[in-house]
């Protein structure tokens, strides 16, 4: 059973997480980007229930515009 001190981190790392790809989708729609956009908002919703997946969405993002 997790302690107190864990869960609180736990949940930290999981609100920062979908914090920063929102952060990640704004920048994306600023840049005119609108697909990346949405894609990336619908990532940040899914990282509220699976912890990491916007990230793992915001990288994957980043490795596939360096590789075309």
């Amino acid at each position: 059973m997790a302690t107190t001190g864990a869960r609180d981190r736990t949940e930290l790392l999981k609100n920062a997480s979908v914090v920063t790809t929102v952060v990640d989708a704004a920048m994306e729609f600023a840049k005119g980007r609108g697909k990346s956009g949405a894609l990336l908002l619908g990532a940040a919703a899914v990282s509220s229930r699976v912890p990491g997946f916007g990230t793992a969405a915001s990288l994957a993002l980043r490795a596939y515009r360096r590789l075309r």
